[in-house]
């Protein structure tokens, strides 16, 4: 199957078989590229992700990475379209790049003597950030977002192929909406749209996906205080989230939600029944 590299969406005609009978039919197939990351011209990771929002990616990715600790750290992105996948250019100040590089030997030196698997552990285990305290957000206006979904997530509609990450604010509209293949790639890509453009940070941010322990530790990084999840949480992501003092909370389905941890931010008539929990 060919398609171009800008294209997020692939028209395929394909057999539909179905009780015995089989038809002719168009259907839609997300793409999904190779996504190299580059740093002041030092390759560091390949991943891949749907050809869309790719500088917002990069700069989600920078930040929620610890690779800058500010947007204002990152100088310049470029990117470069190949037929084996896309090029990312990301220049980032010197301090930065002199600490990643460190980062790298410090990895480098320690395989083959029998740590390489413990270094490994180490580096995924970043230091606890603790968010702010000061979001609140009623609970009852979590309905307004999930009647926005099927409107905000175009791709999905088409291939049923992609995660969404969506900002909203306090009255449950949601404000900004990114798809992506990966769920990572989507949140990554949300917190690089409001960093880049200095935008207000959303009062909180609706997964479509589980939530994991990265995406607890991604969120962590950004200050996201209220994280909503339509699918399951992890027993890690649930514990970084007590200590990052995130409000987590799962399942979140019409009617109904699941609260995990800090439940101190959420408000509304609902809230005198999870009072136990809060």
């Amino acid at each position: 199957m060919e398609y171009h590299s800008h294209a997020v969406v692939t028209e395929r005609k394909v057999t539909l078989l179905e009780q015995g009978q089989a038809s002719e039919l168009t259907d839609y197939v997300a793409n999904e590229v190779r996504v190299a990351l580059v740093y002041n011209g030092i390759a560091h990771t390949v991943m891949l992700a749907s050809p869309e929002n790719l500088e917002e990616f990069a700069i989600g990715f920078t930040l929620s990475e610890r690779i800058v600790s500010h947007v204002n750290e990152i100088k310049g992105v470029d990117l470069e379209f190949t037929p084996e996948g896309v090029l990312i250019q990301v220049e980032i100040t010197q301090r930065c790049f002199m600490e990643l590089k460190q980062q790298r030997r410090n990895m480098a030196g320690r395989t083959g003597c029998g740590l390489c698997g413990v270094a490994q552990l180490e580096e995924a285990v970043k230091p606890v950030i603790r968010v702010d305290s000061d979001a609140r957000f009623n609970i009852d206006h979590l309905q307004v977002a999930l009647g926005q979904l099927k409107e905000n997530q175009h791709h999905f509609k088409l291939t049923g192929a992609t995660h969404a990450a969506m900002g909203l604010d306090a009255e449950g509209q949601i404000i900004a909406a990114f798809e992506d293949i990966g769920r990572h790639i989507a949140l990554d890509k949300l917190i690089g749209g409001f960093s880049m453009r200095k935008a207000e940070r959303p009062v909180a941010v609706l997964l479509t996906s589980r939530a994991s322990f990265e995406m607890v530790q991604k969120a962590a990084s950004a200050n996201i205080q209220i994280l909503f999840a339509m699918s399951a949480v992890t027993s890690l992501a649930l514990e970084l989230a007590e200590k990052s003092n995130i409000t987590l909370i799962g399942f979140c389905r019409n009617g109904r939600a699941t609260l995990y941890t800090h439940g101190y931010r959420l408000l509304g008539q609902n809230r005198a029944c999870l009072a136990k929990a809060i």
